[in-house]
């Protein structure tokens, strides 16, 4: 007996040529692809505004350093090589200036990093406490940060003013009975960095803070209490809880802390100008560049000046990072 086909069944190499005439879907992105994708596009803001505001700056630093280029001189700027490194480091009237400045910039690093990223670990440890009014607390050590540098060094000008004019040299007199209460706090070259540093640490140590805070806040408090059920001392539990579970957090504010160290201008430049600094005990390498270029007007020798601080900066910051790496990395 025959089997009839329905009529409207196409014949199977027509549905294989109807199948292979039909456009094939395009494969779909993995996952990876994806997350590497949304990424890129979350970054580049960021990213371009690095590129704008660092990278092609420095890159006309670079072009500028190799020319003798003056402000406000009618002649064009000539090809200088490498003329200006070389005086840099072999003219002793401005290797002098510039080793003397980045040695100050040193001293002050090596003191602000340590002593800043300790006392905010200490203030974040005494404000992560359950008690009343406790963010009235914590906005009151953050104040300083929003205040401006230039407002910040205004304030200390007038606490360290010389003689009975300055408020902390009113207090020791009064302490002291009229014996000890005419000090130069900013003129006098031992204490002149030592009050750079103390104004700039008061400054500055509540963002640090703040972000420590939120790290001690990540660290399970299941931790402190199987710490305590194994009797350990409050000591033990900052060794053995505390650091470790903030270890991230601590490498990260210690090396925001020296960047940011290396960058100190404002509060140098406002007490050289106008409260009374002393000069050589204080002076920076970003001061030492603002004053080439718009005191002595000389661009070409400033750009140098910059770059080779730049050189130096991105190598301590990649010694540094090499040598507290968090555990959590390769």
């Amino acid at each position: 007996m025959k089997t009839v086909e329905p009529a409207h069944a196409a014949p199977p190499a027509q549905a294989q040529a109807a199948s292979s005439a039909r456009p094939a879907k395009p494969p779909r992105p993995s996952r990876g692809n994806r997350d590497r994708l949304h990424g890129l596009l979350m970054s580049a803001p960021a990213v371009g505004g690095l590129i704008a505001f660092v990278g092609i700056p420095f890159g006309y630093a670079v072009v500028l350093s190799f020319y003798n280029v003056r402000l406000g001189s009618p002649l064009e700027p000539a090809f200088f090589g490498v003329e200006h490194y070389r005086r840099l480091f072999t003219d002793p009237d401005l290797s002098g200036p510039f080793l003397r400045a980045l040695l100050n910039n040193l001293t002050f690093a090596a003191v602000v990093v340590p002593l800043q990223t300790g006392l905010a670990l200490a203030l974040a440890i005494l404000l992560n406490r359950k008690l009343k009014a406790i963010g009235l607390f914590r906005s009151f050590f953050f104040m300083p940060v929003v205040f401006p540098m230039a407002l910040v060094a205004v304030i200390w000008r007038l606490i360290l003013a010389r003689g009975e004019q300055g408020m902390l040299n009113s207090a020791l007199n009064v302490v002291s009975f009229g014996h000890w209460g005419a000090f130069d706090w900013l003129g006098d070259g031992l204490t002149a960095m030592g009050s750079i540093i103390v104004l700039s640490v008061w400054q500055g140590v509540g963002f640090q803070m703040v972000i420590l805070l939120a790290g001690l806040q990540q660290i399970p408090g299941e931790l402190y209490e199987a710490s305590e059920l194994d009797r350990a001392s409050r000591w033990q539990q900052f060794r053995h809880v505390t650091l470790p579970g903030i270890r991230g957090t601590l490498v990260f504010v210690a090396m925001l802390t020296s960047v940011l160290s290396f960058r100190v201008f404002d509060q140098v430049y406002i007490l050289i100008r106008g409260g009374g600094l002393d000069e050589d005990a204080t002076r920076t390498v970003m001061y030492q560049a603002v004053t080439t270029a718009f005191d002595q007007n000389d661009i070409g020798r400033a750009s140098a000046v910059t770059v080779v601080f730049f050189l130096i900066v991105v190598a301590l910051t990649i010694v540094q990072r090499r040598l507290v790496r968090p555990d959590n990395e390769d």
